[in-house]
């Protein structure tokens, strides 16, 4: 059989440097990540979650008006329904967080009256709902397994006030306020990865909004995508002094042994990301009294540097300052979610806008020409 050249130049292992799709929400360009035309670095340090969201989702940044609109719509939707906070608490919660996450937005689906509604008109209320709500689902989850009342948001704050509010049942200060936003809006978007391919992949098929969003979450909920935070802060647990974190690393070094939160497969010189949280992990783990999981860290990213070349990404110092923060190791991955939401959302609207449903095509590897038998004869 003739075998049809389909593949050439366009084969390549996990996709490295296909490209799938155009888009103008965000992008990798040299060292740096860019949103909507702004950098990381000027919106991290200048701009507050709402305002990236509303960037994300609308290519522009909002005036005064326009802010103060969506923050007040993003804080009305931010309370659960009584009968579905009902439904939340018959939910096993001795799964891994992220588990109970993704039933938990299948769930959510049911009380929104737009579920089914692929209008842009209805996809913007839904945007609204999904994203207000990430937060206090995550929250929710930490309270039923605890056994706690469940907090509701206060009105007139943000999205990471109230996050810190419902986790902890106190009223957050300023200053772990301010970090815990910029965390946000650090992970807002970043471009294809896996979890915003799987929000279009899902999209393209023009199913709900909801199912694209259950999508994401899956993908999010691997340790090679969202779950490496966790395990960062595993290996620095198990690690536990300074005097062993080199030879960890020149163990796992000379096993080929993966260091979780080293490596990005787009950034070579550096995810800048990283570099903002690496201030924040110094900053926040001496606050607490526990420097030597900066120092740890920073062993283990310069060694890394040294010997390989390879620099970390934006999970290998968020590891640190959510631990210092005092959010327990496997909320993490969840966090991750609520601040992502904003970009798998943006994505799920520009596939909506030129969609074409994804068929990608496989390299055919498997045996040809085989004739059944019956059983007796195989």
């Amino acid at each position: 059989m003739a075998e049809v050249n389909i593949y050439e130049g366009a084969l390549d292992k996990g996709l490295e440097g296909v490209v799938a799709c155009t888009t103008a929400i965000s992008f990798i360009v040299g060292n740096t990540l860019i949103y909507r035309g702004y950098t990381i670095e000027d919106l991290s340090q200048n701009s507050t979650f709402e305002e990236v969201t509303y960037l994300l989702w609308n290519n522009k940044l909002p005036n005064k008006t326009e802010l103060d609109s969506f923050k007040s719509e993003l804080n009305k939707n931010m309370t659960l329904d009584a009968g579905f906070i009902s439904v939340l608490k018959t939910l096993p919660t001795n799964v891994h967080p992220m588990a109970w996450l993704r039933t938990a937005v299948s769930l959510m689906s049911h009380w929104d009256s737009d579920s089914n509604d692929n209008s842009n008109e209805a996809n913007q209320k839904k945007a609204i709902r999904l994203t207000a709500k990430m937060g206090s689902l995550v929250t929710a989850f930490e309270a039923i397994r605890n056994k706690r009342e469940i907090l509701s948001p206060k009105s007139g704050q943000s999205l990471a006030w109230n996050f810190m509010y419902m986790l902890k049942g106190t009223e957050p200060d300023a200053d772990t306020v301010k970090l815990f936003d910029t965390c946000l809006v650090l992970h807002a978007d970043h471009e294809l990865n896996c979890s915003a391919f799987a929000t279009r992949v899902t999209t393209s098929s023009l199913s709900d909004m909801h199912s694209a969003i259950v999508s994401a979450i899956g993908a999010l909920k691997g340790p090679l995508h969202g779950g490496a935070n966790e395990q960062v802060m595993v290996m620095l647990a198990k690690i536990g002094t300074m005097e062993k974190a080199q030879q960890f690393v020149k163990d796992a070094l000379a096993a080929k042994e993966k260091v979780m939160g080293i490596g990005h497969r787009v950034y070579k010189d550096g995810d800048p990301r990283a570099a903002i949280l690496r201030k924040f992990s110094k900053q926040l783990t001496a606050k607490i009294g526990k420097p030597e999981l900066y120092e740890m860290s920073a062993l283990i990213d310069d060694t890394m540097q040294k010997e390989k070349g390879l620099m970390p990404n934006v999970d290998f110092y968020s590891a640190t300052v959510y631990h210092a923060m005092g959010i327990p190791t496997d909320i993490f991955t969840p966090i991750f979610a609520v601040s992502r939401v904003a970009g798998w959302i943006a994505h799920c609207m520009e596939q909506y806008e030129k969609n074409r449903i994804y068929r990608p095509r496989g390299k055919w590897q498997g045996q040809e020409g085989l004739n059944w038998k019956t059983v007796d004869a195989r």
